[in-house]
């Protein structure tokens, strides 16, 4: 290993832990105001939230709205592959900076068209980020681990733990997957990703102080997201699986 990717094996090690710990009473309270939070919220905004995922998630399975150039090189180093990963990841958080802002600024109508503007700049981000790590994003299963990829930033850490489990054992898992995409199971996917998403955005629809909470909640979401993406793909490429037993 050079002195990066010892470094590197470090950062995932951390991360690996933090991914499996188990949920906290401070997790547990925020699932819980979530879940209130929701019952507040009118019908229509869900549906529109859950339809809007759900075409998210086909578009990625099927279409090819979201695929990306060439594949750089086996023998790219790991160092440069991150820096290239990297500066995508910033020009994404500028781009859902602004967006974020523009929408908050914009009321709560403005603040509800975010959401599918927001999934659709995190997907684009991660097709680029693992196309970049050696990957080829036309393959259906590589599609699949971005999903649960995006599923592991945003999820409750319950869920994380069980997402973990799945990322963790892709190799084994993905041989096991059939060639029926339908299987994969959406439902959970947007309630997680909603329930996590609401504490964060919610204050966006509001007049006044949306335009700060989106450009801010934006910013950190595809930080999270980008932090999120390179460690799955250095978990694949540099490091053991690391599994905690109870």
């Amino acid at each position: 290993m050079t002195i990066y990717e010892q470094q590197a094996h470090i950062q995932l090690q951390f991360w690996q832990h933090r991914m499996q710990k188990k949920p906290s009473f401070t997790d547990k309270l925020s699932k819980t105001v979530q879940t209130k939070i929701n019952e507040y919220i009118p019908e229509k905004v869900h549906q529109a939230i859950t339809v809007a995922i759900e075409k998210m998630i086909k578009a990625v399975l099927f279409g090819a709205k979201y695929t990306t150039g060439d594949v750089p090189a086996q023998d790219m180093s790991l160092q440069m592959r991150e820096s290239l990963v990297r500066q995508k990841i910033e020009n994404y958080q500028k781009t859902a900076t602004v967006e974020g802002a523009i929408t908050g600024a914009g009321g709560f109508l403005m603040g509800l068209a975010d959401f599918p503007i927001l999934l659709g700049i995190k997907l684009k981000l991660l097709f680029e980020i693992a196309s970049l790590y050696g990957y080829d994003v036309k393959d259906y299963k590589e599609r699949l681990y971005i999903l649960y990829t995006f599923q592991l930033a945003f999820s409750s850490q319950q869920r994380r733990n069980e997402v973990y489990q799945l990322v963790a054992g892709w190799q084994a898992y993905s041989g096991s997957l059939p060639d029926d995409v339908a299987e994969f199971d959406w439902r959970i996917f947007q309630r997680e990703y909603r329930d996590y998403i609401d504490l964060a955005k919610m204050a966006q629809l509001l007049p006044v102080i949306g335009a700060a909470v989106g450009a801010i909640a934006n910013y950190k979401l595809i930080d999270q997201l980008g932090d999120t993406a390179m460690s799955c793909y250095r978990m694949r490429r540099i490091s053991p699986i690391l599994i905690i037993k109870e």
